[in-house]
């Protein structure tokens, strides 16, 4: 019985651990994929910096962004949506949708007015009236003008030097808070 255990090949212990190191390394690839497309195509991570959407989204809230969403249909009013900002694109920027292309916006007294309509936006979700009057502003084909819930204390369209955020620069519409846990739920 002693020969027996002698002749057995010495490499089979070997080859055993290179397997099992294998599969541990296919599993790590395959994870590491698997997030690089999530993050790339389907969601988008977001931490917010600043109180510019106050109250709906506080400073230092993390949510989930949704890429897909705009893939077969355009952002609409009210949208809040993340986007590369137009005065440097290496920043990202968290704002509402408030004109769309081709629309004409102006704010009189606080109270956003969309192609001189006689009433104005509703902005029930702002945690103070806005003041000042800005505008009009004619936004291009393809393009938003988007306006922080917290009025008074945005860097907005109204305060850049590239007024308008371009479709393309849209990279997707926030949808899950996740930190803090207390507020843990979809954002509108």
């Amino acid at each position: 019985m002693s020969q027996n255990l002698e002749e057995r090949p010495a490499n089979n212990n070997t080859t055993s651990i290179k397997q099992e190191l294998w599969e541990y390394l296919k599993m790590i690839i395959i994870v590491v994929v698997v997030v690089f497309l999530l993050t790339h195509f389907v969601i988008i991570n977001a931490i917010v910096p600043s109180e510019s959407m106050e109250n709906t989204i506080m400073t230092g809230d993390q949510f989930f962004g949704a890429r897909f969403t705009y893939w077969f249909e355009d952002p609409q009013r009210y949208d809040i949506v993340v986007f590369k900002y137009p005065d440097d694109e290496s920043q990202l920027f968290v704002k509402r949708v408030i004109g769309l292309p081709g629309d004409k916006v102006e704010i009189i007294d606080g109270k956003v007015y969309i192609n001189d309509s006689p009433e104005p936006l509703d902005d029930s979700f702002i945690p103070e009236p806005m003041k000042g009057s800005f505008g009009p502003y004619e936004v291009p084909e393809n393009y938003y003008f988007m306006l922080g819930d917290n009025r008074n204390d945005s860097k907005d369209s109204r305060y850049w030097q590239n007024t308008y955020v371009s479709r393309d620069a849209i990279l997707g519409k926030a949808g899950l808070r996740y930190w803090p846990l207390s507020s843990f739920g979809f954002l509108e």
